[in-house]
């Protein structure tokens, strides 16, 4: 059945939420887990549910996805699977960008006209999350749906940040609100016992749709309605057959500086939410890096990636992405440090010393905590980085910015000697 499908993976807007990751990159292309791209994780979904055809949509700072995408999905020229980017583009009908989700699809409909399916599926490019698609597109076809909507059961308290549905006896959605503040105790749905028992009985929009071909050309053509959250989803509900697919394993969306944080994080625990050693593996781009060297530390709930050199005193509860060099003495805590995209040959690393300059990486007697430090950075020897007693202020300080007490050091940042942030 998934031969039937075709996939869309919405790269979102400006991504503003997570700048300044986003300042040079889409959100789709922000670094996650030491070696992977955000976009991998919904592309690795479909792949492993045998959905492949797939078109990731994007309009901001789209190079370093173009690149990611061209050098990661090979697929073999007697096939038709295909990952492809549909970046926002000027029509003779259409000369505006994408002014949201649905018009986004909108606009690349002439796009998938030139391939045989019968259903679409719609993703979010900013989610963590492990999941089967065709069991949902098997589901979507036993009801007879028009439009499936995967939803996550949520407790109260998280309700308000969530588009809230509520289903009848068969799982078919009967009403929708948004971001609810207070009285909402009626739209409780039905549950499994395990997420009763949780007190997680509110169904979340987790942003995942299934759509039948005929019915999303019939609402999206002739019209000017721009979100499917806000406007598409809700409209539908009254006038076709709206089906919700419970699902109740690890979601997150990762959109926000600490939500972000504290999904990397998490990949350090000792049994994970979201398993990076599941027998399903992420798929990114294959880099040919040396195995990392680590010389006199102490680990401890580290995740590492290939081609790094660490010679840090003690790392903890942090992420070392690729390629990162680390001096000695150099104390992380809470971390995630995205590494880089080169070495520097042995030549400019003694030009720098030579005259004093931070070298790539992170250098001696170093002590950083509660940071996320962007790729191809330049931290000098004895640099403080939240290592005081003090609460930091929000605020974007040039070569870097603080977010709820998280400081993220800025790509190609230079940070001198001494410095103490």
């Amino acid at each position: 059945m998934t031969s039937k499908v075709i996939s869309i993976v919405l790269g979102g807007g400006q991504g503003s939420r997570l700048s300044p990751l986003t300042a040079t990159r889409s959100k789709p292309a922000v670094p996650i887990g030491g070696k992977y791209r955000l976009v991998d994780i919904p592309i690795s979904n479909c792949l492993h549910s045998d959905i492949t055809r797939i078109y990731v949509l994007t309009q901001f700072n789209s190079a370093s996805l173009n690149k990611h995408i061209k050098n990661t999905y090979h697929f073999s020229s007697f096939s038709s699977a295909f990952v492809d980017i549909l970046a926002a583009e000027q029509t003779p009908s259409s000369v505006a960008w994408y002014q949201g989700t649905a018009d986004a699809v909108r606009q690349s409909l002439h796009h998938l006209a030139v391939h045989e399916f019968e259903y679409v599926l719609i993703l979010s490019g900013d989610q963590l999350y492990q999941m089967d698609f065709q069991d949902m597109i098997n589901n979507h076809i036993e009801t007879n749906a028009e439009i499936s909507i995967a939803t996550i059961p949520v407790h109260a308290n998280d309700v308000p940040g969530f588009g809230i549905l509520k289903t009848d006896s068969n799982n078919m959605i009967t009403s929708f609100i948004e971001k609810p503040k207070k009285d909402f105790e009626s739209w409780a749905s039905e549950v499994s016992d395990e997420m009763k028992a949780e007190g997680r009985v509110y169904l979340a929009s987790m942003g995942i749709y299934v759509f039948n071909r005929k019915l999303l050309y019939e609402l999206l053509m002739g019209n000017d309605r721009t979100d499917f959250g806000k406007e598409i989803i809700p409209d539908s509900i009254a006038h076709h057959r709206v089906a919700s697919y419970q699902y109740e394993g690890y979601w997150t969306d990762i959109g926000t500086i600490p939500s972000f944080f504290e999904a990397n994080l998490g990949l350090t625990d000792d049994i994970p939410k979201f398993n990076l050693f599941d027998s399903q593996p992420i798929f990114t781009r294959a880099r040919m890096l040396p195995p990392s060297k680590v010389s006199g530390s102490h680990l401890e709930k580290t995740i590492i990636a290939d081609g790094c050199i660490i010679n840090a005193s003690h790392i903890s509860r942090s992420i070392i992405g690729i390629r990162t060099r680390i001096g000695i003495d150099t104390v992380i805590e809470n971390c995630y440090v995205m590494g880089s995209d080169n070495y520097q040959t042995l030549e400019q690393i003694r030009e720098s010393n030579l005259s004093n300059s931070p070298i790539m990486g992170i250098g001696d007697r170093c002590c950083i905590k509660n940071a996320i430090i962007d790729k191809n950075t330049y931290i000098g020897d004895d640099v403080k980085i939240n290592c005081g007693n003090k609460k930091l202020e929000d605020g974007d300080y040039g070569t870097y910015t603080v977010q709820d007490g998280i400081v993220v050091i800025k790509k190609r940042a230079i940070i001198p000697h001494g410095t103490v942030i």
